[in-house]
């Protein structure tokens, strides 16, 4: 049977089961009682076995009509209860959303987004996962996630790329560093400073993105140490091991054993950008994007 069709059988059928009796079945829905009884024939015959015996006086449920009847009287409500779980779901309103973020997401970008998506949809299961950039890249080719904060920019022609954020790096020394007292901090100042910064495995989309710059600027950095999260790298930074680049918008996250000051190079920048599948048409998704895409506080 078509689907469609077999749940109007089914219907009918549990309507009759209820009224005992076709022409109040009949009005229920609203058909007349020659519609009703070929309903019932069909049902019977895609079934393979008798539901009712109908007499001039009485209709009876047979014992496998009996055991039919209880088997599927939640069949509509549970049917009805579905279909409105489904929209809700195609509407953007109830269901899973799977966000990826990486570091410089999480100290506000990905938050002001994840509340400003709960207020309008409560009902959405969010789960957040922290993965680096180049681990979101195939989190989303593999469909683990729906849409991630990465380190941009990010051009390919799957996906949809939305700039969050483009940060100017600052420097970060232990008080008292000399470089601190400079009225303007060169990348050139940096080319005999013992660099502190995330190690390959975990920020390898950073450190590309430095080495790039240094490379624009005919620097070659030196790395001393190198630490897999940023209290790791702050904490190294205090002790006087060396200094850090890092966001600016987001140096407050490093603590007062540190201070900041801002490179003078334009070229030195660090982009946010929030990526999808361009196939992905969830209402969620776009929900999502809209919200992150509003305007926060801190944003470079």
């Amino acid at each position: 049977m078509i689907a469609e069709e077999g749940l109007d059988l089914v219907r009918s059928f549990l309507t009759v089961a209820e009224e005992l009796n076709f022409r109040r079945s009949a009005e229920r829905l609203n058909i007349d009682q020659s519609a009703l009884t070929r309903r019932i024939q069909r049902l019977e015959e895609a079934v393979g076995f008798k539901l009712l015996e109908r007499t001039t006086r009485q209709v009876i449920l047979t014992q496998a009509g009996q055991s039919f009847y209880r088997d599927n009287q939640h069949l509509l409500a549970r049917y009805a209860e579905s279909v409105t779980t489904a929209r809700r779901i195609a509407d953007g309103k109830a269901g899973r959303l799977r966000v990826g973020y990486m570091a410089f997401a999480a100290p506000r970008l990905m938050p002001a987004a994840v509340a400003r998506f709960r207020c309008r949809h409560p009902n959405v299961d969010l789960h957040l996962r922290y993965i680096r950039t180049q681990g979101q890249k195939l989190a989303l080719a593999g469909d683990e996630i729906d849409v991630g904060f990465m380190i941009g920019p990010f051009d390919h022609s799957e996906y949809h790329s939305l700039t969050l954020a483009s940060d100017p790096l600052c420097l970060v020394a232990p008080p008292g560093h000399p470089l601190l007292g400079s009225d303007r901090i060169r990348p050139a100042d940096l080319a005999g400073e013992d660099l502190i910064l995330g190690d390959m495995q975990e920020w390898g989309e950073f450190r590309w993105r430095i080495d790039d710059m240094f490379d624009a600027e005919g620097v070659r950095p030196k790395v001393r140490l190198e630490a897999s999260n940023t209290l790791a790298i702050s904490g190294l930074v205090a002790a006087g091991l060396g200094v850090t680049l890092f966001p600016e918008s987001l140096v407050g996250v490093l603590g007062a054993t540190v201070e900041a000051r801002p490179l003078d190079a334009p070229g030195f920048r660090i982009g946010t950008v929030l990526v999808w599948k361009r196939l992905n048409r969830s209402a969620m998704v776009r929900e999502f994007v809209e919200v992150a895409s509003q305007p926060s506080e801190g944003r470079g």
